[in-house]
């Protein structure tokens, strides 16, 4: 059984098996936000930073959804690890439902709060315009990215790492193809600019939902979904959200911390804030591989602690900061060596080439000291420790990263905003290492090798 798997098999080749089909599939997800903003940018720059403007929005999405999804995670897998599956049954059930009540949240915030959002920022204009038919698309039809991310969660958990990849796969595809036809009218399609691309995002995320569904329902067999015999537990929510809410926060933080950032480039010019949209597509090319490791490494770590194996999670643990580190500094030598290249996909122009150019070089400094804390926060999570990962980050992005990023602004260079990357990234490693070695201290003493 998949469960064998999580606790037998040699690490580096479970972590490996485990997390290479989520790293295709998360990059496969990168490749269509970029796809999203290649496409966007032969509209006008006006609606790039539309997108940009509209990110943080995106982005609370998906730390909802996917925070959710991590205490379900952890918990469903340290169930299984106990051999209780009664438990997990049920809570994948209560992941699900709380997964559908999520969305509704966002489906409320685009008819009654969307255009309060943009006039808080003095918006108006075509960008106005095009952030609210984006927004207005992807929050009203968010059901789909909500279930999809539930559903392969549960994949993961059972260690079906590579059926959850084929359904991202599948959502991104569909997304890419119809980009295109939607946004610029192609095969007899009316040209819907902005929002076809929003109605391709929401296409694909439903397809992909379905995908999920399918395969859980078919081949997930060590988890049995049915209302039948389903029940709320208030118990069950209460324990999810304990360690979900932490990681939920953590999205959001970046969600405000790019509203923040946002913020204080409007400062500078429209075409700082478009770039700003640009690096963030950019950097998830080099994130998305090292959250595929932590969507790994969470059930495994989760499973061995719920077996007892402390020898497996210090073995995960090492081999999960090896292999991001690995990533981050290759990505570090893109940043470094081409980034007029990576601003040229985006129809850049010589504003944003001057703007750009020596922007992606200085924040990618950060990428050296990201890996350590990305894997020793996801440690975090499958260990009960959320909160501590949230404090960290919320430290990192909203006490030191947007101050700094500010104060920096205030003498008028804006390339010493981006500086504020790497002093916050250097202030998070210290933290987290501080913390996990005082909860290697404290937990795990009592377990024996």
């Amino acid at each position: 059984m998949n469960q064998n798997k999580m606790g037998t098999m040699p690490i580096n080749k479970l972590v490996l098996n485990m997390s290479i089909p989520i790293m295709i599939s998360m990059l496969i997800q990168a490749l269509y936000n970029i796809v999203d903003s290649m496409y966007v940018a032969q509209i006008n720059e006006d609606a790039l930073t539309a997108l940009s403007l509209v990110f943080p929005i995106q982005n609370l999405m998906i730390a909802v959804a996917a925070g959710t999804a991590v205490g379900m995670n952890a918990l469903l897998s340290r169930s299984l690890g106990e051999r209780n599956y009664t438990k997990a049954n049920s809570i994948a059930m209560h992941g699900i439902v709380l997964a559908i009540g999520s969305s509704l949240l966002f489906v409320v915030f685009a008819l009654f709060f969307s255009s309060f959002y943009f006039e808080v920022q003095g918006i108006e204009g075509r960008v106005y315009e095009y952030g609210m038919d984006y927004v207005g698309v992807c929050c009203i039809f968010s059901m789909g990215i909500f279930i999809q991310i539930t559903f392969e969660r549960l994949l993961q958990a059972t260690g079906r790492s590579m059926i959850s990849m084929v359904t991202q796969a599948t959502g991104a595809i569909i997304n890419i193809v119809l980009d295109p036809i939607l946004i610029f009218g192609l095969f007899g399609m009316p040209m819907m600019g902005v929002k076809g691309a929003a109605i391709a995002t929401v296409i694909g995320q439903l397809c992909a939902c379905l995908c999920a569904y399918y395969f859980n329902t078919k081949y997930n067999k060590e988890i049995i979904l049915s209302l039948k015999q389903f029940k709320i537990n208030t118990t069950y929510i209460k324990e999810i959200y304990i360690i979900g809410v932490p990681s939920i926060i953590m999205g959001s933080i970046s969600s405000v911390m790019t509203f923040g950032m946002n913020q204080i480039l409007l400062g500078f010019s429209h075409t700082a804030t478009a770039f700003f949209g640009i690096y963030i597509k950019l950097q998830s090319f080099a994130y998305m591989p090292v959250f595929g490791l932590n969507n790994a490494i969470v059930p495994i770590i989760a499973f061995n602690y719920g077996a007892k194996q402390k020898q497996r999670i210090f073995a995960a643990i090492k081999v999960g900061i090896f292999y991001a580190c690995c990533i981050l500094v290759f990505s570090f030598g893109l940043f470094q060596l081409f980034p007029q290249f990576a601003l040229e996909i985006f129809n850049a122009s010589d504003e944003m080439m001057v703007i750009g150019i020596p922007a992606l070089r200085i924040i990618s400094f950060h990428f050296l000291f990201a890996g350590v804390s990305m894997i020793l926060g996801s440690a975090f999570q499958a260990l009960g420790h959320s909160f501590s990962a949230m404090v960290i980050s919320l430290l990192r992005q909203l006490v030191v990263l947007l101050p700094v990023a500010y104060c920096f602004s205030l003498m008028g260079d804006i390339n010493l905003v981006w500086y504020s990357y790497l002093i916050a990234e250097v202030v998070c490693l210290v933290l987290t290492i501080i913390c996990m070695e005082y909860f290697v201290k404290k937990q795990f003493n009592s377990i024996e090798a």
